[in-house]
């Protein structure tokens, strides 16, 4: 059967950081354990379930419809009366087979066909994440047309996944390339589609997360976190707004008729829902061919900015301040009559927000959009400030009855200093007054010259911040989801070594010696760039408090002149705070460096990033790691840590910076 579904060129791009765990269980439990090879068989028998093997595989047939004969194939065609007659012996073969089965009776077939998938393997690997493993029967790598592969899915028994276990979920399938740039990639982004027997579309459960057909394998490449989306997807979800559900694996990719060897270990994937209109995604009202009048035609849409790669149908735009690139992704096919009155309702909004009166709360964009979401989005773009954000992947939709609403969240991961052109490395300046030419949508420009709106973001911000938003909860998400792939890193990058590499195809990515190098990387620069937002000369506004330097920034002093340090508590809460230390080089560049100071209340410190920690009672030294020893004359950087205080916690009295 032929698949030429619409795809979105660059599409890369609901389960909440250390919560993820009860939700994928809560979801196991409501849809109940995943199916296998059963949905597959029909009514034909196979003496093998299916699985992988190695050397050779004997598997005898049998029927369940009385007096019938059995036709098989072993190509992946449905079998027909000109197919190879089972006469009882065992079908056998050394390579993987999608072995498909038929009952005739009198010529006819009866009964529903049945299918096996075995995939042969030359290793017996084992991990601690779950493992997938796709093999397409030696067709080779997929372009952007689906591509016949089988998928096999195991989970841990005993914290250990084993390739020679009974897979928890077989399916026949079809994949093809994933996204734009990424697609260029060594480490290759897929679009996966579940498949029946019949060839058509099968809502199955995947590594614990609702049934559906439809699914993303991202495979984290410039960003050597590998967390940044799901980061970002289970902070929007903890914020109450629409994000994909996510789960990590390890995969196995097999494109030639070889046996699935070491070789094809591709590393940590994450495995996403795609954004659709669907009972467990964003669950819309449907539109059907017919929804062409009032109210009906009034929703569901799904719609996107895909800047300079937009796919049609795209929404034209009229007038002096238009919009661009703007794709509908749902319905497909999107009637004429359809298009017509979502065009007219988006130019509305557009013409309202560049109106002298736009920011009217009865007349202005406020009676168009979802103000809050509006709010979520900007501070979710900002916090991470993605490279795309705003224009490319930016998805909105609008139910029968509600507004133009921003989401759900998708792309993230040119984040966190990942990217490196139209300067979202930097942790200073406001993504979303990025320039490019041609325009997009200056859809939150034009939000961000209201002062009400401005306001909500501030309130919004400031609510944030004493919860998701929180330094704790940041750490603590950071620390939930890369706690359990420390192992599977390892493994990922010993097959993609990458992470010294500053250039990774068209993107400049941060550099370190390490996976953790990099994760503290992130929080380095997540912390940086919260105090940009909240600094008197960036977001100052954002911030509920004037800053007070003086009771939380302590003295400085250089060793021999070399660097200075500079220590600041940036968050304290009861019993624990963040700490932050500014390490700047003298006159002269640096090659290293060592902070040293003394509690005077006893606090401890626990976790750290950016810098090696060690404690002798309240005497602290601080090393610098890798990636931010060396150091240009007046260059700075900056590490972090955690720390715990019972009585008090009053600033060291002096903080000691030597060169090495």
């Amino acid at each position: 059967m032929s698949h030429t579904r619409r795809r979105g060129p660059r599409a890369r791009r609901y389960t909440a950081g250390w919560l993820a765990a009860i939700l994928t269980a809560v979801a196991c439990l409501v849809a109940g354990p995943p199916p296998a090879a059963a949905d597959l068989t029909g009514d034909i028998t196979f003496s093998v379930p299916s699985g992988t093997f190695q050397g050779e595989l004997a598997v005898t047939l049998g029927t369940s419809v009385a007096g019938a004969q059995i036709r098989y194939t072993t190509d992946g065609r449905v079998p027909d009366a000109a197919s190879t007659l089972y006469a009882g012996a065992p079908v056998r073969f050394s390579r993987t087979t999608q072995l498909r089965a038929q009952a005739f009776v009198a010529g006819q077939p009866s009964g529903a066909p049945g299918t096996a998938l075995y995939v042969a393997r030359a290793v017996t690997a084992t991990h601690d994440l779950p493992i997938v493993v796709l093999d397409a029967y030696g067709a080779g790598k997929p372009g952007r047309d689906y591509v016949d592969v089988a998928v096999m899915e195991f989970q841990p028994a005993g914290g250990t996944a084993s390739l020679t276990a009974t897979p928890a979920l077989t399916s026949r399938a079809g994949f093809h390339l994933h996204g734009q740039s990424t697609a260029t990639l060594p480490k290759t982004p897929y679009r996966l589609e579940l498949r029946d027997n019949a060839g058509d579309d099968v809502d199955l459960p995947l590594l614990g997360m609702p049934a559906d057909s439809d699914w993303v394998m991202r495979g984290p490449y410039t960003d050597k976190t590998l967390i940044h989306d799901a980061f970002m997807f289970s902070l929007a979800r903890d914020m109450g707004r629409a994000a994909p559900r996510f789960a990590f694996a390890e995969v196995y990719v097999n494109l030639d008729a070889q046996p699935v060897s070491a070789d094809d270990y591709q590393g940590v994937y994450l495995f996403i829902e795609t954004i659709k209109n669907s009972k467990n995604r964003l669950d819309l009202k449907q539109l059907d061919p017919e929804d062409v009048t009032l109210p009906k035609i009034q929703g569901g849409y799904i719609f996107k900015f895909e800047w300079l790669a937009a796919e049609e149908p795209t929404l034209p735009c009229t007038g002096q301040s238009c919009w661009s690139f703007l794709e509908v992704v749902d319905p497909d096919p999107l009637q004429p009559a359809q298009k017509t009155w979502l065009t007219q309702h988006i130019q509305q909004f557009n013409d309202v927000l560049h109106s002298g009166q736009f920011a009217d709360p009865v007349t202005g964009y406020p009676a168009y959009i979802d103000v809050g979401s509006f709010v979520d989005q900007l501070i979710l773009n900002e916090l991470s400030r993605e490279m795309d954000a705003y224009l490319r992947s930016a998805y909105f939709h609008k139910d029968r009855t509600g507004k133009i609403t921003a989401g759900p969240v998708w792309d993230y991961d040119l984040t966190f200093g990942v990217g490196g052109y139209f300067n979202n490395q930097q942790t200073s300046g406001w993504q979303y007054q990025q320039t490019r030419q041609p325009v997009a949508n200056d859809w939150f420009n034009r939000l961000m010259l209201d002062p009400a709106f401005v306001n909500q973001v501030k309130t919004r911000w400031q609510q944030l911040r004493g919860g998701v938003l929180s330094t704790a909860q940041l750490n603590a998400r950071i620390a939930g989801l890369t706690g359990p792939l420390a192992a599977a890193a390892a493994r990922n990058f010993q097959k993609w070594p990458t992470l010294t590499s500053a250039q990774i195809g068209p993107f400049i990515t941060p550099t370190a010696a390490t996976w953790q190098g990099h994760v503290d990387l992130m929080r380095t620069w997540l912390t940086q760039r919260i105090a940009w937002l909240e600094s008197p000369g960036g977001g100052g506004w954002l911030s509920s408090t004037s800053p007070s330097p003086s009771p939380s920034s302590s003295p400085s002093s250089g060793g021999s002149g070399g660097c200075t340090a500079a220590y600041t508590v940036t968050n304290q809460w009861q019993g624990g705070f963040q700490g932050d230390v500014k390490v700047t080089a003298g006159p002269a560049a640096i090659r290293g460096w060592t902070v040293t100071w003394t509690f005077p209340n006893g606090q401890t410190v626990g976790q750290a990033w950016g810098a090696t920690v060690t404690a002798a009672g309240g005497a602290v030294t601080a090393r610098n790691v890798s990636y931010n020893g060396t150091l240009g004359a007046g260059a700075a950087t900056s590490f972090g840590f955690l720390g715990t205080w019972t009585t008090a916690n009053d600033r060291p009295a002096t903080v000691t910076c030597a060169p090495a």
